[in-house]
C-alpha cells in the first residue's frame, strides 16, 4: 500500500488541505474498508480498478471513476475490485464551496460525478487529462489550472462560516455554537443556514466529527491510554458520551477498532 500527500500552492492552499494519492496491488482477498467521517469533502479520480461502495451488507454500487465525494456523518464500506490507484483532492470542510453552485447540502452523504456539477464537456476533459498524465505532480498542476478558472473573483468565502470553522478546528470540536458566535446569538440561524449551504452538514455535526477525529488519533498513536482519558482529553464529557459518539460515526465501540482489518484503510489516513 502506498500513500501520499501532497501540498496545493499557495493560491490555493486557504481551501484546500492536501492532494492524496494511494496505489494498492490488485488482491484476490482484498477485504472490504470500512471509510470513516473526517469532516471534509474530496474530489476523487479513479485511475485503477473498479471500487465498490456498499449502500447495503450485500448490495452494493461501482463508484463513479471521477466524483466528489460529500460530507458524510455515518460510516460506509468500500471494497476494491482489483489495483487500486486513486488521485484526490481534500479540501477544507468551507474550501470546496468556492469552486461550486450547487448546495453541498444535496452531496452529503453519496459521490456525486463532476459532469453533475461542472459543465459535462468540461468535467470529461478534465477527467481525460488527469487520466493522460504520467505522474503526480502534473496531475496537480492540472487540477490547480482548472479550479483557478473556476473561482469566481467576486466569490469569498462567508467570513461567519470560515470563522465557526476555525474555532471548532482550534477546540477539537468541542466549542459550542453559542461560545462561538459570543453575545450575538442573533447570528445563530443566519449561521446554521450558511454552514449547511457551504459545508453541507449543520455546525453540530461538523463539530461532532472533528472532536471524534481527535479522539481516533489518540487511539490509534497512544494505544495505552485507557478510554476515560481518550473521552477528557478530546472534550467530551464522559466515557459513555464518547463510546456513544465512536459508535455513532464508526459503528463500531473503540475496543473493537484496533487491529479490525476493515479499518486498515481509515487507520493509515488518520495515523
Amino acid at each position: 500500500m502506498n500513500y501520499q500527500t501532497f501540498q496545493p500552492s499557495a493560491d490555493l492552499a486557504a481551501l484546500i488541505s492536501c492532494y492524496w494519492t494511494l496505489e494498492v496491488p490488485a488482491d484476490a482477498d482484498a477485504q472490504k474498508q470500512r471509510i470513516i467521517p473526517d469532516g471534509t469533502i474530496e474530489m476523487a479520480f479513479i485511475l485503477g480498478d473498479d471500487i465498490k461502495r456498499y449502500t447495503t451488507n450485500e448490495d452494493y454500487i461501482i463508484q463513479p471513476r471521477a466524483m466528489v465525494l460529500g460530507q458524510t456523518i455515518e460510516p460506509f464500506y468500500i471494497e476494491p475490485t482489483g489495483y487500486v490507484n486513486t488521485f484526490a483532492i481534500r479540501f477544507y470542510p468551507y474550501g470546496f464551496a468556492n469552486f461550486v453552485n450547487t448546495p453541498l447540502k444535496d452531496l452529503a452523504n453519496k459521490e456525486t460525478p463532476i459532469h453533475n456539477l461542472f459543465d459535462r464537456e468540461v468535467a470529461n476533459e478534465l477527467e481525460q487529462k488527469i487520466i493522460r498524465a504520467t505522474n503526480s505532480a502534473e496531475r496537480i498542476r492540472i487540477i490547480e489550472d482548472f479550479l483557478l478558472d473556476k473561482m469566481n473573483e467576486e466569490a469569498t468565502m462567508n467570513k461567519i462560516v470560515k470563522s465557526t470553522i476555525d474555532a471548532l478546528l482550534a477546540s477539537n470540536g468541542s466549542a459550542s455554537i453559542s461560545s462561538i458566535l459570543q453575545a450575538d446569538l442573533s447570528k445563530r440561524r443566519q449561521l446554521e443556514r450558511n454552514f449547511v449551504k457551504q459545508i453541507g452538514v449543520s455546525p453540530k455535526q461538523m463539530g461532532k466529527v472533528i472532536r471524534l477525529q481527535t479522539a481516533l488519533k489518540m487511539l490509534l498513536n497512544k494505544k495505552e491510554e485507557k478510554l476515560t482519558e481518550i473521552a477528557y482529553e478530546s472534550g467530551y464529557f464522559d466515557q459513555a458520551h464518547f463510546i456513544k459518539d465512536f459508535k455513532e460515526f464508526t459503528g463500531i465501540n473503540p475496543k473493537e477498532f484496533l487491529g479490525n482489518e476493515n479499518m486498515t484503510l481509515s487507520s493509515l489516513f488518520y495515523k
